[in-house]
């Protein structure tokens, strides 16, 4: 860094770093007449703010503008360095002076804009906001913009992004930074259908602008209007045959549309396109997943495993096609493996469901457990745990994991049908019927989902009138 030459002096002579610093130590000790240039005094500022080290350019700035005292460019840079070390009111009333010494700096009125919304001073930012661009057109406007939308962002005032980087589309329509900018702010700040007349606008003048199709279709997509989205990705795929975020993009839309056939092209055209990724294999995974094609399904969740061999979720979705398929013994080995990556509810629970498709109650009771622990107001769970404790004979420790469920869910009524079915089950017939009578004015339809344990109820007659009662009352 000391021997990088940054900048000639006002003699035109070429000033290393080096020097510079040591005619600043000997301008401060007083060892020399010679006076560092004005240029130098920025490079030297310049060399120690890219070190970080505020103190010591906030040190040269002051003794800069001891013997530059109306240098516009210096009171800038201090003005600059005191926001950094939210000295703001200081910052203002230097820019305030530079302003009459240099109105056409733009980078007078970014700072003041930033230092005003440090003081939550929004009102006056703004006056000043539109009282610069005012000032300014061409590229010195679209400079001022593009500074604009970084400080706006560092406030997290994310509408002011969006509207400079709109005003930035309107002076120049096909700039790509701005394009690829307000994709993203678009999404960030719901405007999408603000984006869709702007991305509309643009195309009706330059209709071959492959980014303003895909932030349309980006749009579209945004707003669920997922047929548009397919036609605006094709078209910017029409002009840009390479465009692969168009791909992934549509693989999405296709997902989420349940074409998953035309999902997995566009998703397997990015990989050929760009390069592996976990996420676009687990993406195709899915796809075959759901179109039962497991063996497929699994070929790719192992692909992406391999890419993330700690992303359990993915040994979890193995585990799923294997469950899929009624092959227990791999699920659970799949299942084994993502729990010494990661302990969760969703893999108990699947593990549980395993054992206890294999008659293996205990440990499948056991494995429910550790499930309602981590997630104790899991419903499906609670269920499980029910069920597997039922399915194994222990009626009287599901009857009272059922009440523990119905407390834990604040009384969701499903759970008044599981107490039901494990006091028939004890042959509390009087205690089941009130039970009952309870699940059937809360909720009668979910009353299906427990009769298949012990479908040999329907012969008792008081329950067969408990539930012709509430039909009939329903309909």
């Amino acid at each position: 860094m000391e021997e990088e030459f940054l900048d000639y002096d006002d003699n035109q002579e070429m000033e290393s770093i080096t020097e510079i610093l040591k005619q600043y130590d000997e301008l401060k000790t007083g060892n020399t007449g010679k006076l560092l240039s004005e240029t130098s005094f920025e490079i030297l500022i310049d060399y120690f703010d890219e070190l970080q080290n505020l103190r010591k350019a906030l040190e040269v700035a002051v003794t800069a503008r001891e013997y530059y005292p109306f240098s516009a460019e210096l009171m800038v840079k201090h003005a600059d360095l005191l926001i950094a070390d939210r000295k703001y009111s200081h910052s203002l009333e230097l820019l305030e002076q530079a302003v009459l010494l240099n109105s056409d700096d733009l980078n007078i009125y970014i700072l003041k804009v930033d230092a005003l919304l440090a003081l939550n001073e929004l009102e006056e930012a703004y006056e000043v906001f539109e009282y610069s661009l005012s000032l300014f057109d061409g590229d010195d406007k679209l400079d001022i913009l593009f500074e604009y939308v970084d400080v706006f962002d560092d406030y997290e005032i994310f509408d002011m992004v969006f509207d400079c980087l709109r005003m930035i589309l309107d002076i120049t329509p096909n700039d790509e930074v701005a394009l690829y900018k307000i994709c993203y702010w678009a999404e960030f700040s719901g405007r999408f259908e603000e984006s869709i007349r702007i991305h509309q606008k643009i195309i009706e003048d330059n209709p071959y602008n492959e980014l303003a199709w895909f932030n349309l279709a980006a749009a579209f997509q945004g707003l669920k209007l997922y047929e548009k989205a397919i036609d605006a990705y094709q078209y910017a795929i029409a002009i840009n045959e390479k465009f692969d975020i168009a791909y992934r993009n549509l693989g999405d839309v296709y997902s989420r549309l349940r074409k998953y056939k035309q999902a997995i092209e566009s998703l397997t055209t990015v990989i050929e396109l760009t390069r592996p990724e976990d996420i676009l294999y687990e993406a195709i995974g899915h796809c075959y997943h759901k179109l039962q094609n497991y063996a497929l399904a699994r070929l790719n969740y192992r692909k992406a495993s391999h890419m993330q061999p700690e992303d359990q979720k993915l040994y979890y979705k193995i585990a799923l096609t294997y469950m899929d398929e009624q092959n227990w013994a791999s699920a659970v080995k799949s299942l084994e493996t993502a729990l010494q990556i990661a302990s969760t509810s969703e893999c108990y629970l699947a593990l549980g469901e395993c054992l206890l498709l294999q008659n293996q109650h205990s440990e499948a009771i056991y494995h429910f457990g550790i499930a309602i622990k981590q997630k104790p107001k899991n419903i499906p769970g609670w269920e499980l745990l029910i069920r597997g404790m039922y399915v194994a004979g222990f009626y009287e420790e599901a009857e009272h994991q059922a009440f523990l469920a119905l407390e834990a869910t604040s009384g969701k009524p499903i759970f008044h049908f599981y107490i039901a079915m494990t006091l028939f089950a004890q042959a509390k017939n009087k205690e089941a019927l009130q039970q009952l009578e309870l699940g059937m004015n809360q909720a009668p339809r979910q009353f299906r989902k427990v009769l298949e344990l012990n479908p040999g109820i329907m012969q008792n007659s008081r329950v067969v009138d408990i539930l012709a009662r509430h039909n009939k009352s329903r309909h």
